[in-house]
C-alpha cells in the first residue's frame, strides 16, 4: 500500500481523468498545434502588399541600375539600361513576394507581373510613337489649309499656311473603299467555305490562304502592274492600286475570319440543323451573327493592312499633287505615299507636312476602328435600339394577324394573347354533297 501511494506522488506523474496514474516522463507535454485551413486566393483583388512589392522592386531596380551605370561598371546605352532595369525589377519582385507566398502563388504573381510589365512597355512604345508623330507634325496640323487644300500650288519653299493633304485623304478613302468592297466579300466567302464545306479542296484553299498571308506587299503590286498595266494596258490609276490592296487584304480577312468562325459553338449549328434549317440559313442566321464581333475585328485588320501600304500604290497608282476623284484615269495620291515622299524630300516644311500626314493617317485608322466597333461590337443576342423597335413592330403585326385568323377560324383558334381559346363546340355544319 505504501509503495502504491509513493508511486502516485512522484513528480512528473499525471493522473488521467479516470484516476489511474499516467506514464512517468521528464519532458513537458506540448500543446496541440493549430493547423489553419488553406485560404483561397483572390486573383482579381489588388492588395496593399502587392502594390508595395511592386513599388519596392521598382525603386530597388532603379537604384541598382543607377549604381551599375554610374559607380560600378560605368555601362552606357539606353536600350541596355531599360533591359537591365526590367530584369532587376523582376528579380527584386520575386524576392519580395517570396517572403509571403511560395509555390503556385509565387509563380502566379511572378507571371502576372512579367506579362503586365511587358504590356506596359508595348503601350509606352505606342504612346511614344503617337506623341513623336503629332509633335513633329503639329506645325502643319494647326492650319486649316492642311485639310482643305492640295499641294498643287505649294512648292518646297512655301510656308505651312499654303498647301495641304486633301488630295491624299480623298485618294486614300477611294482606294480603301474599292479594296474593301472587293476584299471583304471574297475573304468572308472563302472563310465560310473553308469552315462549312470540309474536303480536299477546302484544305487546298486554306493552304493557299496561309501562304498568301505572308505575301510581301511589293509582290502584290508587281502582280497587278504586270497584269493590268502591262498586259491589259490599263493606265496607272486608283483602280489598279485598289486591286493591289485587295490582293493584300483578302488573305488577312480570310485567315482571321476562319479562326473566328471556328470559335462558334457547335451546339448552335447542330440545333439549327436539327430544327430543319438549311446550311445557307444556318450560316446566315446563326453562324455569322454569332461571330459578328470577331468578323468586324477581321475587317479592321484587313483595313489597317491596306491603309498603310506604300509600295503597291507607288507601282500601280503613281504620285500626284492635285486632287483626282476618278479612280479609272490618271495618278492618285494616298496618305502613306504622301508621307513617304514628303519626309524623303529633305526640306523642313515638307518634313513637317509629312509627319502631319502620318498623324492624319493615325486618326483615320482610329475612326475606322470606332466605326467597326459600333457596327460589330455587340455580342450575340444583343440588339440595337432600331432592331428592338423593328422586332416590336413585327410582334404587333403578328398579334394582329393571329387575331384576324382567330375571328375567321372555328371554335378552336389562337387568340390575340397567343393562348388557345377553348370554346363550346357549336353544331357541326353538314358538308356539301352529303
Amino acid at each position: 500500500m505504501a509503495s502504491t501511494s509513493t508511486s502516485t506522488d512522484q513528480p512528473g506523474t499525471q493522473a488521467p481523468a479516470g484516476g489511474l496514474p499516467g506514464p512517468r516522463t521528464a519532458l513537458p507535454q506540448r500543446a496541440a498545434r493549430r493547423v489553419r485551413p488553406p485560404q483561397p486566393r483572390q486573383l482579381g483583388v489588388l492588395r496593399a502588399a502587392d502594390a508595395l512589392s511592386v513599388l519596392g522592386a521598382a525603386a530597388a531596380a532603379l537604384c541598382t541600375m543607377f549604381l551599375l551605370w554610374t559607380q560600378i561598371a560605368f555601362f552606357s546605352g539606353l536600350l541596355g539600361m531599360i533591359i537591365v532595369t526590367w530584369l532587376l525589377f523582376v528579380a527584386f519582385y520575386a524576392a519580395l513576394v517570396s517572403f509571403e507566398d511560395s509555390g503556385p502563388a509565387l509563380r502566379d504573381k511572378l507571371a502576372v507581373v512579367v506579362v503586365q510589365s511587358l504590356a506596359f512597355v508595348v503601350i509606352f512604345a505606342l504612346a511614344a510613337v503617337i506623341y513623336y508623330t503629332f509633335h513633329k507634325g503639329w506645325g502643319a496640323l494647326i492650319h486649316l489649309n492642311m485639310y482643305t487644300q492640295d499641294l498643287g500650288s505649294a512648292n518646297s519653299q512655301a510656308p505651312l499656311t499654303q498647301g495641304g493633304a486633301l488630295h491624299a485623304i480623298i485618294g486614300t478613302l477611294i482606294e480603301l473603299g474599292i479594296a474593301m468592297g472587293v476584299g471583304v466579300p471574297f475573304g468572308l466567302l472563302a472563310a465560310v467555305f473553308m469552315r462549312e464545306v470540309p474536303g480536299p479542296f477546302s484544305r487546298f484553299v486554306r493552304t493557299v490562304v496561309n501562304a498568301m498571308t505572308a505575301l510581301p506587299d511589293i509582290v502584290a503590286g508587281l502582280f497587278i502592274y504586270a497584269t493590268l498595266i502591262l498586259i491589259l494596258h490599263l493606265n496607272p490609276s486608283g483602280l489598279a492600286a485598289s486591286c493591289a490592296l485587295a490582293v493584300t487584304v483578302i488573305p488577312i480577312i480570310c485567315r482571321a475570319s476562319d479562326v473566328v468562325l471556328g470559335l462558334v459553338p457547335g451546339g448552335l449549328t447542330e440545333a439549327s440543323y436539327a430544327l430543319g434549317a438549311s446550311q445557307w440559313r444556318t450560316v446566315r442566321l446563326v453562324t455569322l451573327p454569332t461571330a459578328r464581333s470577331g468578323l468586324a475585328t477581321a475587317v479592321i485588320l484587313g483595313a489597317a493592312r491596306a491603309i498603310g501600304e506604300t509600295a503597291p500604290v507607288l507601282l500601280t497608282a503613281g504620285a500626284t499633287n492635285v486632287i483626282n476623284y476618278d479612280p479609272l484615269h490618271n495618278a492618285m495620291m494616298s496618305l502613306p505615299l504622301l508621307a513617304y515622299t514628303l519626309t524623303l524630300s529633305g526640306q523642313a516644311n515638307y518634313i513637317t507636312r509629312g509627319f502631319a500626314t502620318a498623324a492624319l493617317l493615325l486618326v483615320l485608322v482610329l475612326l475606322l476602328f470606332i466605326i467597326a466597333r459600333v457596327i460589330g461590337g455587340r455580342g450575340p443576342g444583343q440588339l440595337s435600339a432600331g432592331q428592338l423597335r423593328r422586332r416590336a413592330a413585327r410582334s404587333r403585326r403578328d398579334l394582329e394577324r393571329f387575331a384576324r385568323r382567330a375571328q375567321s377560324a372555328g371554335p378552336y383558334a389562337w387568340g390575340p394573347g397567343l393562348d388557345l381559346l377553348v370554346q363550346e363546340p357549336g353544331p357541326r355544319r353538314r358538308r356539301q354533297g352529303t
